[in-house]
């Protein structure tokens, strides 16, 4: 329980309510409850909380103990050092994700058409927009919610970025790109990590395709060559155990120079190849 009276410094001390919660994640939270800063965390920390902040605080971290991931909570969460809003509509930008731009920016030409399929929050789009606004970006996503939030988020990273509805490449029939990204639904169906953490809470059609994991990759990469120029470069992202999977289906399908690369942990995270 959260006392009227306690003071910023104390709660920072308590770590958690009522059970233990990790400290970054105290710390976020009642920031966000408080409307302080880090800085502000600090200069006030014999603030006297009133009794509406009070339990402001408390609803806060009682979602947090029941497993409400902390993006969700506080609405945002920093991908490519831009801020990007979120909700249940959308995964939850990671890390991991962020060798795919950087993959991505290396093989976008000047001026270069790229398309990103299953673009969800925006993430990837809106921070190859924003790094390369030389580019004429274009995004996908089935999911009207979520194209909602993405355009939020290009409208708050004023990066000018084409969104579109679409199932896969259907909206874009036709047109042809110098790149396409994705970081497609990747996990089984049935998975265990599907229960675990904070994947409860995010929408599952971003999480797996229902079936082995591999469907949404298979689409994308038979798809791809229809709409990509020769000599340019398909890259996803999976799963941690996939990269020999995707590597054999991009080969069988005659893509070229055909590689993963690995994210922080080591992990193959991203497999890419070129069109003949």
């Amino acid at each position: 329980m959260i006392a009227a009276g306690a003071t910023v410094a104390a709660l920072q001390a308590q770590t958690g309510y009522p059970q233990r919660l990790d400290p970054l994640d105290n710390r976020i939270l009642i920031c966000h409850a408080l409307g302080l800063t880090r800085v502000g965390l600090i200069t006030q920390s014999e603030r006297m909380l009133t009794a509406d902040e009070a339990a402001r605080l408390g609803a806060l971290l009682q979602r947090r103990l029941d497993g409400e991931p902390i993006a969700y909570i506080v609405g945002q969460r920093e991908f490519f050092g831009l801020p990007f809003n979120v909700g249940p509509a959308v995964l939850i930008p990671r890390p991991d994700t962020e060798l795919l731009v950087e993959l991505a920016m290396e093989r976008l030409p000047p001026s270069g058409r790229v398309l990103d399929m299953g673009t969800g929050s925006g993430a990837i789009a809106v921070a190859l927009a924003h790094s390369r606004p030389d580019a004429a970006v274009t995004a996908l996503d089935v999911s009207p919610a979520a194209l909602e939030v993405a355009r939020g988020n290009a409208a708050l990273n004023q990066a000018r970025v084409r969104f579109l509805e679409s199932d896969w490449y259907s909206a874009a029939a036709g047109e042809r790109f110098d790149l396409i990204v994705s970081n497609p639904p990747y996990i089984a169906s049935g998975d265990r990590h599907l229960s675990e953490g904070d994947l409860r809470f995010e929408p599952s059609g971003a999480l797996t395709d229902f079936a082995d994991g591999l469907s949404a990759l298979r689409t994308i990469a038979a798809g791809a060559p229809q709409h990509l120029e020769a000599g340019c470069w398909l890259l996803m992202e999976h799963g941690y155990d996939q990269a020999g999977s995707v590597r054999a289906l991009l080969a069988a399908q005659g893509y070229t120079e055909v590689q993963s690369w690995r994210d922080l942990a080591g992990i193959e995270r991203v497999t890419g190849g070129r069109r003949p």
